[in-house]
């Protein structure tokens, strides 16, 4: 069942529940940017830890996978990176098709997406999405996504910073945080502050706001191999980068595999307690 971006999906689960409590609600963002993705999400407590649409960065969409340069097509929304003259408006928008009813499960569902561009599919999605309740003051997200290409020629996914602007690794899972009078806290298990932990691998990664807590963990080797995208000075905003120093190659019929569980707590833990967090998220 093909959809026009931006319509809605009366099959659709509108929600993640923990136990009863909406945690999170499903849809597709509308607009010429509009792609499926979490919004809002909060914590148990009711909390709100997404942004979407904010006013900085229109594109960014609550939890989402977007990719800036899939063959040359912007899969991510707003201006593409153009190696020479930065950052410019291109007619280069690929869309995420809504393909098939998503079959549900006892905490969340699955949904098949394809990723087209100029009247063609370049990529056919499987997405997987569900919330479990780990404690009285915190829950997970298992967000985990396969990209196959479906073409009979190798494609390759890009970001801004292969295409010539560095640190901007940005591409593949990403949650953009809610902006606060003061911007959020991040650390990992060896660094502390977006210096030390942006464009660096990390088993886990914590973002802490006003109350609140994000803990991101890479659920699989290869997705612990992706550094992590960081900002909290400019905007909050938390990515897994599939393509940070160069090109990530899709041969015909071969998928790109990542899982990211994500631990949205109540508080802020300390770094113990965060990475206690990820090793069961993990071992769960």
């Amino acid at each position: 069942m093909n959809q026009h971006p931006g319509a809605p999906f009366p099959d659709l689960p509108a929600t993640l529940a923990c136990d009863g409590r909406t945690v999170a609600h499903y849809g597709y963002a509308p607009g010429a940017d509009g792609r499926p993705r979490l919004h809002p999400v909060t914590t148990l407590g009711g909390t709100a830890v997404t942004e979407d649409r904010p006013a900085d960065h229109l594109h960014h969409l609550g939890v989402s996978v977007a990719v800036p340069d899939v063959a040359g097509y912007n899969f991510w929304g707003g201006r593409t990176f153009v190696r020479g003259k930065g950052p410019t408006a291109l007619d280069n928008h690929g869309v995420q098709r809504h393909l098939a009813r998503p079959q549900r499960s006892p905490n969340g569902f699955t949904q098949e997406l394809g990723w087209e561009a100029a009247g063609v599919e370049l990529l056919r999605e499987h997405r997987t999405l569900s919330a479990t309740r780990t404690s009285a003051a915190s829950w997970e997200l298992d967000f985990s996504f396969v990209l196959t290409n479906t073409g009979g020629e190798e494609l390759s996914l890009g970001s801004p910073a292969t295409n010539g602007r560095p640190g901007a690794g940005y591409g593949g899972f990403f949650w953009r945080a809610p902006k606060e009078a003061a911007p959020p806290t991040v650390f990992s298990a060896t660094g502390e502050g977006e210096s030390e932990v942006h464009g660096r691998t990390a088993d886990w990664l914590a973002l802490s706001g006003a109350g609140w807590t994000l803990v991101f963990v890479g659920a699989t080797a290869r997705t612990r191999r992706d550094p992590w995208f960081v900002r909290t000075s400019a905007y909050p905003g938390v990515g897994s980068s599939l393509a940070a120093h160069e090109r990530l190659p899709v041969p015909a019929g071969s998928s790109v595999v990542r899982r990211i569980i994500t631990v949205v707590v109540d508080g802020r833990p300390d770094r113990e307690t965060a990475a206690r967090y990820a090793r069961e998220a993990v071992a769960r």
